[in-house]
């Protein structure tokens, strides 16, 4: 067991189950990244942070960083979003497209640092 997966059991099953997801989707958009803990964070790492996740009272924040924001602005317009970080409602299902594609931008940004 890693400090990921003992981050995500210290939530109810419900929760746990949304953050399995989004894990899971990074993992599959990033498969060469390595897990770590982070800022109290989980983060996908490869040439640097690549992206971190963290559960809120209402929603799963995750944090792509400022480019990761940036280059996505025109499909944020439903999520409440700052500079380096998105906020997915826990009601509403994970976009996986999005996050997927977010995730595939700051593979290629870190992979060419």
């Amino acid at each position: 067991m890693n400090e990921i997966d003992q981050y995500i059991l210290k939530y109810s099953e419900e929760l746990q189950l949304k953050l399995q997801e989004i894990r899971n989707i990074i993992r599959e958009a990033a498969p060469e990244a390595t897990e770590k803990i982070s800022w109290q964070m989980p983060t996908f790492y490869l040439n640097g942070n690549l992206v971190h996740f963290a559960m809120h009272k209402t929603h799963i924040g995750f944090y792509p960083g400022p480019s990761g924001v940036e280059s996505f602005k025109d499909k944020l317009g439903e999520y409440k979003n700052s500079k380096g970080a998105i906020q997915f409602p826990l009601c509403k299902p994970l976009p996986k497209e999005l996050i997927t594609d977010i995730v595939k931008f700051r593979v290629a940004e870190n992979k060419n640092k």
